[in-house]
């Protein structure tokens, strides 16, 4: 667990906020006043992924960027279990707790499924959905089979594979804080100047030990022995959603989450969404291209901007 008030030499500057709601500590950055967007981070990343969105969207929106349990500046608490619908658990409980509504959900990796899985239990919360290289699992009826064309096809889940199977994920992933780059590379970044020595101590502190990596550890192992579980949602949820304006931005270079598996999931989920691909970027297309990824965001939500835009009760940023 990062200290709260680390900003990694000002490139992280965001006040750190806390809730104790998921039961443990969960971090969240809260900046900004407006529409809600909350954007979730993946593998094996946390909130620092979108800095520069919060940087460009906080002078017209509240953006709320929490750290799953396990990740960043959260807690890694022992005992707990870290599948796919825990951190929908803890989503949840974020979000009732800081009473969010009219949310742009923005999820990248396994954030996507974390907020669709939000999205399928409180369909009444959600204004707009963005999948930036994230999937959307919506209940679509050829998910299990998109979920295994990419991971015979993904270097990152042929790895998780073979190294369950010879005993060597636990000590690699247990190791994240000076394996951490590996991990980044193999999931695939296509802009090597982003390795300084900053970036690196930011995406390598969580994970100062084996058990502070149970997190990242959890999310892979959970792929391995089949313990994920998408949210089933409802035919009311479906509509619902359906009826949403949606955007997928795909670096069209990630070769963990490839664009041809998944972008057909988005488009059944969201008949009417956007489908922008981005040339030449990888997987963490927020860190490949931030202005890209921000502008079209930036974009989006003022053409959708309509009276279904409520922001939060509280109107401000928490605190």
């Amino acid at each position: 667990m990062i200290a709260a008030h680390e900003t990694f030499d000002g490139t992280f500057p965001y006040r750190p906020h806390f809730s104790s709601a998921p039961g443990f500590p969960m971090h969240y950055v809260d900046e900004g006043a407006g529409p809600v967007v909350l954007c979730l981070h993946g593998e094996p990343t946390w909130g620092y992924l979108f800095r520069d969105v919060v940087r460009r969207l906080a002078p017209t929106h509240r953006v709320v960027v929490p750290d799953h349990m396990g990740f960043g500046k959260s807690a890694t608490p022992a005992g707990r279990d870290y599948r796919l619908q825990d951190h929908v658990d803890n989503l949840e409980a974020l979000v009732l707790d800081l009473g969010l509504r009219g949310i742009t959900l923005v999820g990248h990796d396994f954030g996507g499924p974390v907020g669709m899985g939000l999205a399928a239990r409180r369909p009444e919360l959600i204004a707009r959905v963005v999948g930036v290289n994230g999937p959307t699992p919506f209940g679509q009826p050829g998910l299990g089979d998109a979920l295994a064309a990419n991971a015979a096809d993904s270097p990152w889940f042929g790895w998780i594979a073979r190294a369950h199977a010879d005993g060597t994920l636990d000590p690699v992933l247990g190791s994240l804080g000076v394996t951490v780059l590996s991990v980044l590379r193999l999931n695939g970044f296509e802009n090597p100047a982003l390795a300084t020595d900053t970036w690196l101590r930011a995406y390598g502190a969580p994970f100062p030990t084996a058990a502070e990596s149970a997190g990242a550890l959890g999310w892979a192992k959970g792929f391995a022995t089949g313990a994920h579980r998408f949210e089933e949602p409802d035919g009311a949820a479906r509509a619902a959603l359906a009826a949403v304006p949606a955007l997928a931005l795909w670096g069209t270079a990630d070769r963990t989450l490839n664009a041809r598996h998944f972008l057909p999931l988005f488009r059944e989920a969201f008949p009417g969404g956007r489908v922008v691909e981005l040339p030449g970027v990888g997987h963490y297309s927020p860190e490949d291209a931030p202005e890209a990824v921000a502008d079209h965001l930036l974009r989006f939500l003022a053409d959708t901007a309509d009276t279904a835009d409520i922001a939060d009760t509280a109107g401000t940023a928490a605190g």
